[in-house]
């Protein structure tokens, strides 16, 4: 039986050993456009799952790439935003260290997006990673994450704690740290001037 998950990018369809994820259509861009556009940003995410997969972090392996479609293999384990605890942030803290050190920005780093197997964290999605080698883009790419606990876990706090742990390893961790600061205190000005509208 297979399994269809329909996301705003693309058609998820899960089989039973492989999963293919092909990018949908957008209707209001010309056909060539989009058809080039979907193609390039395919061959993108498979080409940096690869690199992340190259730099330690686990993640499917890459089967095939065809048009608008990648085939990878099925991570069958337990979604982390189940399953997640201090430990567990740990080990994604240290995951996203490597990505970094690689000058990949994930770009949507939510527990959604990871699987639990064999005491591995896999990181599943990379549908809006791209290459950035600047402080800002790594300092957002972590706030997305300190978002979504925010939004998602009562215990935050201590899986934010678990995290920092395992993302003080990255070379650049007090520039990052300093900037995620910044970027935080900066949307809190916006929220403060929004609410006093």
């Amino acid at each position: 039986m297979v399994k269809t998950v329909l996301g705003g990018e693309a058609e998820v369809r899960i089989h039973e050993m492989f999963v293919e994820k092909e990018r949908i259509s957008k209707r209001y861009r010309i056909r060539e456009l989009d058809d080039r556009l979907r193609k390039k940003r395919t061959t993108s995410e498979a080409k940096i799952i690869s690199a992340a997969r190259r730099a330690g972090v686990p993640t499917p392996i890459i089967l095939d790439v065809e048009d608008c479609k990648i085939v990878m293999e099925r991570i069958d384990g337990e979604a982390v935003r189940n399953v997640i605890n201090r430990e567990i942030a740990v080990k994604i803290g240290k995951n996203v260290a490597k990505l970094h050190s690689a000058g990949i920005v994930h770009g949507d780093l939510t527990p959604m997006n990871m699987i639990l197997k064999n005491d591995l964290v896999y990181f599943v999605d990379f549908g809006l990673a791209y290459y950035d080698e600047r402080i800002e883009a790594k300092g957002i790419d972590i706030h997305v994450f300190y978002e979504a606990l925010k939004a998602d876990f009562d215990n935050w706090d201590e899986l934010w704690d678990g995290f920092l742990k395992g993302y003080s390893r990255y070379e650049k961790f007090d520039e990052v740290i300093d900037r995620f600061r910044e970027i935080e205190m900066r949307g809190r000005y916006v929220e403060k001037s929004e609410n006093s509208q």
